[in-house]
């Protein structure tokens, strides 16, 4: 498989002969208004994309984590992607946003799998900020809380687990006991509410995945494009060679390919 990242959580994941775009968030650089946060006032995304839209959207499938958080799906992305394109989400109701936007092919992920070629794609839980913090501040901006990950499998690959918008919680545990992945994809960005409560993971669960998973690939994405992260790709890096993480924890630039 490859793993190719592209911005923030935007990523292109070749696997089982297939290209799948991940949560394309393709506004301009600046163009979009700062998340609440006390550290910054930066405007999103905080760089640009690497590569032209037209190149992005060269795929088989997209996949979006969670539609109604703007560096997961954005406008700008709702209008570059054929409407054609086969694409999954996290819920029906989401399904159904979709496909008020004029996409065609909308499939719903399940935990058991749905299949698309010969890529079988299972939905796992994410839990994108914990306590009542967070559920006041997803009130607040008429915001879904929900969010998910994907386990990627196909005869002969390494199964490919994408934690996406996650905190460690049992949850990510459960995937990892249950689909026992080789190559895990960790947005590990330590995004916070205004308050400091983590919505993303920090240091600390990339430590915890490490040791669930410690003959997994691990890798690092949703660095250094939003203003409410609080981890850069220096700081993990910088705790990673701490913790002897740095032969199997990637943190990939704009751009760059992974093979694994």
């Amino acid at each position: 498989m490859q793993f190719q990242q592209i911005r923030g959580a935007t990523s292109i994941v070749t696997f089982g002969g297939r290209r799948f775009l991940i949560d394309p968030f393709f506004a301009p650089r600046g163009s979009c208004p700062p998340v609440p946060s006390p550290y910054n006032n930066l405007a999103n995304p905080l760089v640009d994309l690497p590569l032209p839209v037209d190149s992005l959207i060269a795929v088989d499938a997209v996949i979006v984590t969670h539609m109604h958080h703007f560096d997961h799906f954005d406008e700008a992305a709702a209008r570059a992607l054929p409407k054609d394109l086969p694409v999954f989400v996290q819920s029906e109701k989401e399904a159904a946003d979709m496909r008020a936007l004029g996409f065609q092919q909308v499939t719903p992920l399940v935990a058991a799998g749905v299949r698309f070629a010969s890529v079988t794609l299972h939905r796992t839980d994410a839990l994108h900020g914990d306590g009542v913090t967070a559920a006041y501040y997803y009130r607040k901006f008429n915001l879904p809380a929900e969010a998910c990950g994907v386990v990627f499998r196909a005869e002969n690959h390494k199964v490919f687990y994408l934690a996406g918008d996650t905190l460690w919680f049992p949850g990510v545990q459960q995937a990892i006991q249950t689909y026992r992945p080789q190559v895990i994809a960790l947005n590990a960005a330590n995004a916070q509410m205004y308050d400091g409560t983590p919505i993303l993971m920090g240091v600390d669960g990339v430590r915890e995945v490490a040791l669930a998973a410690p003959d997994a690939t691990l890798i690092a994405t949703h660095m250094d494009a939003v203003n409410h992260a609080c981890l850069d790709r220096a700081g993990l890096r910088a705790f990673a060679m701490a913790e002897g993480l740095m032969p199997r924890l990637h943190i990939p630039e704009d751009g760059e390919i992974l093979c694994c």
